[in-house]
């Protein structure tokens, strides 16, 4: 089956995009002129302009539909309002081999009682919305959006400033969304949140106005100097910020307990999928959890790669690694086993293709979040 495309694509091929496949998606990773570093740059110091249209999208709509979603989802919507977001995660179930690890994690934005929008990511979309479809009570319908909604994420501290030149509000809460009319009509839907650590929105629109979107952000921004950015600057800025990806920090074998992840889980709950085994290993402890680790020699970390003490004893796995172009250095997530007794500020090392690389373990985030 050929990838999918964003409605951006001609767009993107115009700028002298490289692409690769984001679940089943064909996005861009970088822009010709300057590459991750230059984008990762612009976004920490000024304004980025991603794509991010291979995010999933659907609409959870009927009586008790955000009810239904919280006994189904870690986290709890009754603790937000109307107009707000709420990071989340959809669990393997009790009961499963692997009860308690992630299928997905997903954003989801509360338009009511009674109509939730769903982002997850775009190779889990279609599981999570199975298994939602399969749970759902009569009177609840899920609707997948996926090829009908354009996502894009306009990232930097000079985000607001370009939203603003193009009319759209920016004046938002961290963590939460507002409609708006969009450049060429239509309607776009401003949020106030991002995967970059940095201040920003992400904007949803109809596919079919994303171009003139995207065309009138890029105009409104040339004063600010906004780039377009790839995937290869978002997954460089997010691991900075020590947010996890799905397939690395998260996954059914990982679990938000081990994933340090717990803040998303309503405890309280009386039901959600996967509560019972994530009751008992926080209670028990998790026999491993989420690190960061920044290098103090040249080699850069990647995932797959073994953490080593200092006996030469296998501590555990980097799960990302990346250079940060921010602190000059290779940076890494990595699960360690909690049986060895690591603590931040111990020195380890990473199996850098045989070759012992020093590393300083501590907790992310790797640079200051602006986020607020």
């Amino acid at each position: 089956m050929s990838p999918l495309t964003s409605p951006l694509h001609d767009r993107h091929v115009a700028a002298g995009a490289k692409f690769a496949d984001f679940g089943g998606w064909n996005m861009p990773i970088e822009y010709a002129g300057g590459g991750v570093l230059a984008e990762h740059a612009a976004v920490r110091s000024g304004v980025g302009l991603f794509d991010v249209s291979h995010l999933g999208t659907a609409i959870v709509r009927g009586p008790g539909a955000a009810e239904f979603l919280t006994s189904c989802l870690t986290n709890d919507l009754s603790r937000i309002g109307p107009g707000q977001v709420q990071y989340t995660m959809c669990c393997l179930p009790d009961g499963d081999e692997h009860a308690g690890g992630v299928v997905d994690d997903l954003m989801a934005y509360l338009h009511g009682p009674d109509e939730v929008l769903l982002v997850p990511n775009a190779a889990n979309a279609a599981d999570v919305l199975t298994r939602l479809s399969a749970a759902a009570p009569a009177g609840v319908a899920i609707s997948d959006r996926h090829t009908q909604i354009a996502v894009l994420a306009v990232q930097g501290p000079r985000s607001a400033d370009v939203l603003a030149a193009v009319g759209l509000p920016a004046e938002l809460a961290y963590m939460s969304f507002a409609g708006a009319p969009g450049a060429g009509g239509g309607e776009v839907t401003v949020c106030r949140t991002g995967y970059t650590g940095e201040h920003g929105y992400e904007l949803l629109v109809d596919a079919g106005r994303a171009g003139e979107l995207w065309d009138a952000l890029l105009a409104a921004g040339e004063a600010e100097q906004i780039r377009p950015c790839g995937l290869g600057a978002r997954d460089t800025l997010r691991t900075e910020m020590g947010y996890p990806l799905h397939g690395h920090e998260l996954s059914h074998e990982i679990t938000p307990n081990q994933a340090r992840s717990g803040w998303a889980v309503g405890w309280r709950k009386p039901a959600f999928w996967g509560r019972q085994a994530l009751l008992a290993e926080r209670e028990a402890g998790p026999r491993r959890l989420l690190w960061g680790l920044v290098a103090t020699g040249r080699g850069i970390p990647r995932p797959g790669m073994a953490v080593l003490g200092a006996d030469g004893a296998t501590l555990g796995e980097v799960t990302s690694g990346t250079f940060s172009p921010t602190l000059r250095t290779g940076i890494a997530l990595a699960l360690l086993d909690t049986a060895s007794g690591v603590a931040e500020g111990d020195e380890v090392a990473v199996d850098v293709r045989g070759r012992p690389q020093q590393v300083t373990v501590r907790r992310p985030p790797f640079v200051p979040s602006h986020v607020r």
